[in-house]
């Protein structure tokens, strides 16, 4: 038979549903990408493609470029801006996709549905006199962070592909343009419940959490109270990823509600950064001058969040005011011990400790304490503490660290496990590199004029950021002295 002349991405493997375009026209707003002047392919995730049962080898060309720049639409997408509002910076405001577009869902062959968003394709009726355009490097970081987020084994929006536009963006300097991608198990935020209760559409707010807790939380779709089994859900998955976070040093940035999402993904990786000396007060956006979102603010803050999600669903949660505030506050003082378990967990995986004592807590705090003391490196300290085989355990080169290391190498001596194992559980939970911010920075620079060489080198460093074979000697170490402070931005 002859070869079809359908485009190659045409025959990719697209099995498109759209369940969200399939809600009410409250929630969205059909609108198509808008065209740009030259489409072209920058960077595109093969192994992701091959995940969502798409054929990498489909996507070569300008064919590619031209429907992951949405200039022409993937055969069974309904495009859709989405609908929503959040907090920012503490403040109420109603938003909506200003930049983004949603394709449609992807249908896996294992049965699990993906959202597949192009951000940067151009402005809807959200876009509040945006141009609704995208810059290529901050495309080109969130691609780069979100992979190597999901290396590190932390849940996370994913990036398919970035394609250039061949045309300028206008911030405060002109740049080049680019459309991001997006694979998310979903796009439904805190902000989305909080759009609807501003509105005072409590029909589609029960809607809302029906379709969120069929995608997520399915297990959950038939309790007696759904909205309740919603919040307690939503605070599991926050106070999981909080603690992942915290684990590696990561510091999102912007934690407004609308980048909040319910199903405990990572989203939004703009002002985003990763802790080099460890400082609880750490901040990395140009816009958070009072540090609201700063490393060690993320855990209240995504509380605070939840109480915003919480105030969204009351007249879900029962009819009776006073009872509904109470049923939300007893689930919402359950997040700071979901978060400490998780916390805990973590940490003693991030030493060594395969059991549980009551003052483990104050071994880590003592620690961190230390570290900050003495502007200790958070990546590099944790992951030169492993044991050598038999050896004893290492200790920092600081007498800070001396009462900290005689009691960790005797709680250390109170478990079976020898120190080998010791080492195992210490190197899956100690990444050997990070995105360092300084290389970042420098990958990007060189990316956005076209020299992808840096960044192609940084993505594959960070594939494997448990091991430390053959890894750059940059990655390996904290940033030389008299690095920068990193300072990022938005870009919108």
């Amino acid at each position: 038979m002859p070869a079809s002349s359908e485009p190659a991405t045409l025959r990719a493997g697209w099995n498109f549903d759209n369940s969200y375009s399939r809600l009410p026209d409250t929630f969205h707003t059909r609108v198509n990408p808008t065209p740009v002047a030259k489409p072209g392919l920058v960077l595109f995730n093969g192994p992701l493609a091959h995940s969502l049962g798409l054929d990498p080898a489909a996507f070569t060309g300008l064919d590619a470029a031209v429907f992951l720049t949405g200039n022409e639409i993937l055969p069974g997408a309904e495009p859709i801006a989405q609908a929503y509002a959040g907090h920012q910076y503490g403040n109420f405001t109603r938003l909506g996709d200003g930049r983004a577009i949603l394709l449609g869902e992807q249908c896996t062959p294992s049965g699990d549905r993906f959202d597949i968003q192009l951000k940067g394709a151009g402005p809807t009726p959200y876009s509040r006199r945006g141009d609704g355009r995208a810059a290529l490097g901050p495309m080109l970081r969130e691609y780069l962070i979100s992979e190597a987020m999901h290396a590190l084994g932390i849940p996370t929006t994913r990036s398919l592909a970035v394609a250039t536009t061949g045309e300028p963006v206008f911030r405060e300097q002109t740049l080049p343009g680019a459309v991001l991608t997006r694979v998310a198990a979903s796009h439904i935020r805190v902000g989305t419940f909080e759009y609807f209760a501003a509105i005072g559409d409590t029909g589609a707010l029960r809607v809302l959490a029906d379709h969120t807790l069929r995608r997520h939380f399915p297990y959950r779709a038939e309790s007696e109270h759904p909205a309740l089994a919603l919040l307690e859900e939503g605070i599991k998955r926050q106070a999981s990823l909080l603690a992942h976070w915290m684990r590696v040093g990561f510091v999102h940035g912007v934690m407004n509600t609308d980048n909040m999402a319910l199903c405990g993904e990572t989203i939004d990786y703009g002002p985003c950064a990763f802790v080099d000396d460890y400082d609880p007060a750490a901040v990395f956006s140009s816009i958070d001058r009072h540090g609201r979102y700063a490393f060690g603010q993320q855990p209240p803050i995504a509380a605070w969040n939840l109480a915003r999600l919480a105030e969204a669903l009351l007249p879900l949660l029962h009819p009776e005011p006073d009872t509904a505030v109470a049923c939300a506050n007893e689930l919402l003082a359950s997040f700071q011990e979901s978060f400490q378990h998780h916390w805990l967990t973590a940490m003693r995986g991030k030493l060594g400790l395969f059991t549980a004592e009551t003052d483990d807590a104050s071994l880590f705090e003592e620690l961190l304490r230390a570290m900050h003391q003495t502007r200790a490196d958070y990546t590099h300290t944790f992951r030169n503490l492993r044991p050598h085989a038999t050896l004893e355990p290492t200790s920092p080169p600081h007498a800070e660290f001396t009462a900290w290391h005689l009691r960790w190498t005797a709680r250390l001596a109170r478990q079976p496990q020898p120190s080998a194992e010791v080492l195992r559980l210490m190197s899956a939970h100690n990444p050997a590199v990070i995105p360092r911010n300084h290389e970042v920075e420098a990958a990007l620079t060189a990316a956005t004029g076209l020299d992808l060489a840096p960044l192609q080198r940084l993505l594959a460093a960070l594939a494997s950021p448990y091991d430390e074979a053959g890894q750059p000697t940059a990655l390996l170490n904290p940033p030389p002295a008299g690095t920068p402070t990193c300072s990022t931005f938005c870009g919108t």
